[in-house]
Protein backbone atom coordinates (compact mmCIF):
# COMPACT_ATOMS: atom_id res chain seq x y z
CA UNK A 1 0.00 0.00 0.00
CA UNK A 2 1.26 3.76 -0.77
CA UNK A 3 1.96 5.94 1.89
CA UNK A 4 0.07 9.23 2.30
CA UNK A 5 2.34 12.30 3.32
CA UNK A 6 -0.19 11.95 7.06
CA UNK A 7 0.86 8.61 7.40
CA UNK A 8 4.52 8.90 6.38
CA UNK A 9 5.07 12.10 8.82
CA UNK A 10 2.75 10.16 11.59
CA UNK A 11 5.86 7.15 11.09
CA UNK A 12 8.16 10.15 11.36
CA UNK A 13 6.84 11.35 14.47
CA UNK A 14 7.34 7.97 16.23
CA UNK A 15 11.67 7.43 14.65
CA UNK A 16 13.28 9.38 16.89
CA UNK A 17 11.34 6.97 19.84
CA UNK A 18 11.89 4.31 17.84
CA UNK A 19 15.45 4.66 17.85
CA UNK A 20 16.03 5.10 21.51
CA UNK A 21 14.10 1.97 22.04
CA UNK A 22 16.33 0.00 19.54
CA UNK A 23 19.53 1.39 20.70
CA UNK A 24 19.16 0.31 23.91
CA UNK A 25 17.61 -2.92 23.21
CA UNK A 26 20.77 -4.06 20.65
CA UNK A 27 23.82 -1.75 22.29
CA UNK A 28 24.41 -0.22 18.48
CA UNK A 29 22.92 2.73 16.90
CA UNK A 30 23.58 1.27 13.45
CA UNK A 31 21.54 -1.34 14.44
CA UNK A 32 18.55 0.20 15.64
CA UNK A 33 18.62 2.11 12.59
CA UNK A 34 18.29 -0.95 10.04
CA UNK A 35 15.82 -2.17 12.88
CA UNK A 36 13.65 1.04 12.57
CA UNK A 37 14.11 1.13 8.86
CA UNK A 38 12.60 -2.81 8.93
CA UNK A 39 9.68 -1.41 10.77
CA UNK A 40 9.06 1.53 8.67
CA UNK A 41 8.89 -1.28 5.79
CA UNK A 42 6.09 -2.91 7.75
CA UNK A 43 4.56 0.27 8.44
CA UNK A 44 4.48 0.89 4.84
CA UNK A 45 3.31 -2.61 3.89
CA UNK A 46 0.61 -3.09 6.81
CA UNK A 47 -2.82 -2.22 5.83
CA UNK A 48 -3.22 0.95 8.22
CA UNK A 49 -6.98 1.22 8.39
CA UNK A 50 -6.90 -1.63 11.01
CA UNK A 51 -4.15 -0.16 12.95
CA UNK A 52 -6.18 1.48 16.01
CA UNK A 53 -2.86 2.78 17.93
CA UNK A 54 0.27 3.53 15.73
CA UNK A 55 2.53 4.04 18.08
CA UNK A 56 1.72 0.78 19.77
CA UNK A 57 1.19 -1.10 16.54
CA UNK A 58 5.11 0.25 16.29
CA UNK A 59 6.71 -0.40 19.09
CA UNK A 60 5.33 -3.81 18.95
CA UNK A 61 6.60 -4.68 15.50
CA UNK A 62 10.15 -2.79 17.04
CA UNK A 63 10.55 -5.00 19.84
CA UNK A 64 9.75 -7.96 17.60
CA UNK A 65 12.65 -7.23 15.56
CA UNK A 66 15.08 -6.78 17.82
CA UNK A 67 14.00 -10.04 19.88
CA UNK A 68 15.12 -11.44 16.74
CA UNK A 69 18.49 -9.86 16.66
CA UNK A 70 18.86 -10.17 20.64
CA UNK A 71 18.94 -13.88 19.86
CA UNK A 72 21.08 -13.93 16.62
CA UNK A 73 23.45 -11.08 18.63
CA UNK A 74 24.55 -13.94 21.42
CA UNK A 75 26.12 -15.98 18.61
CA UNK A 76 27.74 -13.00 16.97
CA UNK A 77 29.24 -12.42 20.64
CA UNK A 78 30.54 -15.35 20.93
CA UNK A 79 32.47 -14.96 18.13
CA UNK A 80 33.67 -11.39 18.50
CA UNK A 81 37.07 -10.89 18.47
CA UNK A 82 38.04 -9.92 21.87
CA UNK A 83 36.01 -7.22 24.38
CA UNK A 84 32.56 -6.61 23.04
CA UNK A 85 31.79 -2.52 24.26
CA UNK A 86 28.37 -0.70 22.76
CA UNK A 87 28.92 2.12 19.66
CA UNK A 88 29.26 5.24 21.71
CA UNK A 89 27.19 7.83 20.55
CA UNK A 90 27.59 11.74 21.24
CA UNK A 91 25.81 14.31 23.72
CA UNK A 92 22.35 15.47 21.28
CA UNK A 93 22.19 12.03 19.08
CA UNK A 94 18.43 11.51 19.21
CA UNK A 95 19.67 7.27 20.32
CA UNK A 96 19.90 8.96 23.42
CA UNK A 97 16.70 9.21 23.95
CA UNK A 98 14.57 10.95 27.07
CA UNK A 99 16.81 11.92 29.83
CA UNK A 100 14.77 13.63 32.27
CA UNK A 101 15.13 10.76 35.05
CA UNK A 102 18.41 9.29 36.21
CA UNK A 103 16.85 5.96 35.42
CA UNK A 104 16.43 7.16 31.29
CA UNK A 105 20.19 8.68 31.93
CA UNK A 106 21.55 5.66 33.38
CA UNK A 107 19.71 2.72 30.82
CA UNK A 108 21.63 4.80 27.92
CA UNK A 109 25.82 4.77 29.28
CA UNK A 110 28.28 2.07 28.41
CA UNK A 111 28.52 0.72 31.61
CA UNK A 112 24.88 -0.59 31.63
CA UNK A 113 24.56 -1.01 28.16
CA UNK A 114 27.49 -3.54 28.44
CA UNK A 115 25.83 -5.02 31.90
CA UNK A 116 22.52 -5.40 29.86
CA UNK A 117 24.43 -7.88 27.64
CA UNK A 118 24.03 -10.57 31.00
CA UNK A 119 19.96 -10.35 30.17
CA UNK A 120 18.21 -12.63 28.09
CA UNK A 121 16.55 -10.50 25.28
CA UNK A 122 12.68 -11.12 26.95
CA UNK A 123 14.50 -9.47 30.28
CA UNK A 124 16.25 -6.84 28.06
CA UNK A 125 12.84 -5.82 26.59
CA UNK A 126 11.04 -5.44 29.66
CA UNK A 127 13.84 -3.96 31.58
CA UNK A 128 14.48 -1.31 28.79
CA UNK A 129 10.75 -0.69 28.09
CA UNK A 130 9.78 -0.41 31.94
CA UNK A 131 12.88 1.51 33.25
CA UNK A 132 13.77 3.67 30.68
CA UNK A 133 10.72 4.50 28.83
CA UNK A 134 7.34 4.18 31.61
CA UNK A 135 5.37 1.35 30.09
CA UNK A 136 2.90 -0.51 32.46
CA UNK A 137 3.67 -4.17 33.20
CA UNK A 138 0.26 -4.54 31.23
CA UNK A 139 1.27 -3.16 28.35
CA UNK A 140 4.89 -4.91 28.12
CA UNK A 141 3.24 -8.19 28.38
CA UNK A 142 0.39 -7.29 25.22
CA UNK A 143 3.96 -6.25 23.44
CA UNK A 144 5.95 -9.25 24.06
CA UNK A 145 2.26 -11.60 24.30
CA UNK A 146 3.29 -12.63 27.94
CA UNK A 147 1.24 -12.35 31.27
CA UNK A 148 1.51 -9.51 33.06
CA UNK A 149 2.95 -11.50 36.20
CA UNK A 150 5.74 -13.05 33.93
CA UNK A 151 6.48 -9.71 32.80
CA UNK A 152 7.07 -8.80 36.79
CA UNK A 153 9.30 -11.52 36.86
CA UNK A 154 11.56 -11.22 33.99
CA UNK A 155 11.57 -7.45 35.52
CA UNK A 156 12.75 -8.42 38.78
CA UNK A 157 15.66 -10.66 37.59
CA UNK A 158 16.35 -8.48 35.13
CA UNK A 159 16.46 -5.79 38.01
CA UNK A 160 19.13 -8.37 40.36
CA UNK A 161 21.42 -9.03 37.09
CA UNK A 162 22.37 -5.60 36.35
CA UNK A 163 22.51 -4.15 39.95
CA UNK A 164 25.88 -2.81 41.09
CA UNK A 165 26.50 -0.64 44.13
CA UNK A 166 28.21 2.27 41.99
CA UNK A 167 26.44 5.21 41.79
CA UNK A 168 27.52 7.39 38.66
CA UNK A 169 28.29 11.02 38.92
CA UNK A 170 26.77 13.02 36.45
CA UNK A 171 28.41 15.79 34.66
CA UNK A 172 27.52 18.51 32.64
CA UNK A 173 29.94 20.11 29.61
CA UNK A 174 32.40 22.17 31.90
CA UNK A 175 32.99 19.38 34.53
CA UNK A 176 33.52 16.63 31.28
CA UNK A 177 35.74 18.92 29.97
CA UNK A 178 38.03 18.89 33.62
CA UNK A 179 37.97 15.60 34.20
CA UNK A 180 39.05 15.05 30.85
CA UNK A 181 41.98 17.02 31.00
CA UNK A 182 42.99 15.95 34.18
CA UNK A 183 42.94 12.07 32.78
CA UNK A 184 44.69 13.26 29.66
CA UNK A 185 47.15 15.00 31.47
CA UNK A 186 47.50 12.14 33.93
CA UNK A 187 47.66 9.82 30.81
CA UNK A 188 50.53 11.16 29.31
CA UNK A 189 52.77 12.19 32.24
CA UNK A 190 54.40 8.61 31.96
CA UNK A 191 54.19 8.01 35.85
CA UNK A 192 51.36 5.89 37.12
CA UNK A 193 50.80 7.89 40.55
CA UNK A 194 48.99 10.70 39.07
CA UNK A 195 46.22 8.00 37.43
CA UNK A 196 45.82 5.89 40.36
CA UNK A 197 44.50 9.41 42.52
CA UNK A 198 41.79 9.61 39.65
CA UNK A 199 40.68 5.73 39.95
CA UNK A 200 38.81 3.82 42.41
CA UNK A 201 40.54 1.10 44.08
CA UNK A 202 38.59 -1.84 41.72
CA UNK A 203 38.08 -0.11 38.62
CA UNK A 204 37.75 -1.63 35.26
CA UNK A 205 39.32 -1.60 31.87
CA UNK A 206 38.10 -2.54 28.92
CA UNK A 207 39.19 -2.31 25.08
CA UNK A 208 37.62 -3.27 21.49
CA UNK A 209 39.08 -3.36 19.12
CA UNK A 210 36.93 -6.15 17.27
CA UNK A 211 39.80 -7.15 15.72
CA UNK A 212 40.08 -4.38 13.28
CA UNK A 213 42.34 -3.04 15.53
CA UNK A 214 44.57 -3.34 18.30
CA UNK A 215 43.39 -3.57 22.05
CA UNK A 216 43.72 -5.78 24.89
CA UNK A 217 41.55 -8.59 24.56
CA UNK A 218 40.99 -9.14 28.53
CA UNK A 219 40.03 -6.32 31.40
CA UNK A 220 42.40 -4.36 33.09
CA UNK A 221 41.66 -4.35 37.09
CA UNK A 222 42.53 -2.43 39.66
CA UNK A 223 43.92 1.06 40.09
CA UNK A 224 47.92 0.20 39.88
CA UNK A 225 47.22 -2.23 36.74
CA UNK A 226 44.89 -0.07 34.92
CA UNK A 227 47.57 3.21 35.52
CA UNK A 228 50.62 1.05 34.10
CA UNK A 229 48.51 -0.50 30.98
CA UNK A 230 47.43 3.24 29.98
CA UNK A 231 50.81 4.54 30.80
CA UNK A 232 51.88 1.98 28.01
CA UNK A 233 48.86 3.16 25.96
CA UNK A 234 49.80 6.49 25.59
CA UNK A 235 53.68 6.08 25.92
CA UNK A 236 54.21 7.45 22.44
CA UNK A 237 56.77 5.67 20.09
CA UNK A 238 57.66 5.95 16.44
CA UNK A 239 55.95 2.63 15.80
CA UNK A 240 53.10 4.04 17.24
CA UNK A 241 53.18 7.35 15.33
CA UNK A 242 53.35 5.64 12.25
CA UNK A 243 50.44 3.30 13.00
CA UNK A 244 48.10 5.66 13.94
CA UNK A 245 49.55 9.18 11.94
CA UNK A 246 51.20 11.95 13.61
CA UNK A 247 47.76 14.15 13.65
CA UNK A 248 46.25 12.87 16.52
CA UNK A 249 44.32 15.60 18.39
CA UNK A 250 42.65 15.39 21.82
CA UNK A 251 38.99 16.87 22.66
CA UNK A 252 36.63 16.61 25.76
CA UNK A 253 33.46 15.61 24.48
CA UNK A 254 30.20 13.79 26.98
CA UNK A 255 29.57 10.36 25.34
CA UNK A 256 26.95 8.59 26.70
CA UNK A 257 26.33 11.24 29.24
CA UNK A 258 29.57 10.33 30.83
CA UNK A 259 32.86 12.51 30.49
CA UNK A 260 34.63 11.21 27.52
CA UNK A 261 38.43 11.66 25.40
CA UNK A 262 38.10 12.09 21.72
CA UNK A 263 41.17 10.92 19.81
CA UNK A 264 40.69 12.61 16.00
CA UNK A 265 43.29 11.61 13.36
CA UNK A 266 42.58 13.20 10.03
CA UNK A 267 39.12 14.07 10.58
CA UNK A 268 38.16 11.05 11.51
CA UNK A 269 37.27 9.97 15.42
CA UNK A 270 39.91 7.37 15.48
CA UNK A 271 38.83 6.52 19.05
CA UNK A 272 36.97 7.34 22.13
CA UNK A 273 37.82 7.07 26.48
CA UNK A 274 34.56 6.91 28.13
CA UNK A 275 35.01 7.33 31.99
CA UNK A 276 32.25 6.20 33.93
CA UNK A 277 32.61 8.22 37.29
CA UNK A 278 31.32 7.93 40.75
CA UNK A 279 31.99 10.06 43.70
CA UNK A 280 35.22 7.77 44.69
CA UNK A 281 36.73 8.67 41.44
CA UNK A 282 36.60 6.72 38.21
CA UNK A 283 35.18 3.51 38.26
CA UNK A 284 35.59 2.51 35.03
CA UNK A 285 36.83 3.26 31.51
CA UNK A 286 35.27 2.06 28.00
CA UNK A 287 37.71 2.02 25.11
CA UNK A 288 36.55 2.38 22.15
CA UNK A 289 38.80 1.61 18.64
CA UNK A 290 37.01 -0.58 16.21
CA UNK A 291 36.01 1.81 12.78
CA UNK A 292 33.23 -0.02 12.47
CA UNK A 293 31.41 1.56 15.44
CA UNK A 294 32.67 4.81 15.05
CA UNK A 295 31.09 5.78 11.59
CA UNK A 296 27.97 7.53 13.49
CA UNK A 297 30.16 9.51 15.95
CA UNK A 298 32.41 10.85 13.29
CA UNK A 299 29.43 12.06 10.62
CA UNK A 300 27.71 13.90 14.08
CA UNK A 301 31.71 15.28 15.40
CA UNK A 302 32.39 16.69 12.30
CA UNK A 303 28.64 18.11 11.72
CA UNK A 304 28.91 19.87 15.34
CA UNK A 305 32.28 21.53 14.60
CA UNK A 306 34.86 22.87 14.69
CA UNK A 307 35.36 21.88 18.30
CA UNK A 308 38.70 23.45 20.54
CA UNK A 309 41.26 20.74 20.70
CA UNK A 310 42.54 20.32 23.92
CA UNK A 311 46.64 21.87 24.96
CA UNK A 312 48.05 18.35 25.29
CA UNK A 313 50.26 16.61 22.97
CA UNK A 314 50.94 12.77 21.99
Amino acid sequence: MSLSTYEADQFESYRGRLEAIAYRLLGSAGDAEDAVQDAFLRWHAADRELIETPEAWLTKVLTNLCLNQLTSARFRRETYVGQWLPEPVLAGDRMLGPADTVEQRESVSLAMLTLMERLSPNERVVYVLREAFGYAHREIAELLDLTESNCQQLYRRAKQHVATDRSRTEVDAVAAQKLVEEFLAAALSGETEPLIRLLTDGAVSVADGGGRLPARKTPVVGAFDIARYLGHVFRSTPAKRAFVGDDAVFYAAVVNGAPAVLVEVGARVYGVITLDTTADGVAAIHIQVNPDKLARITRQWVAAGPHQPLDRKW
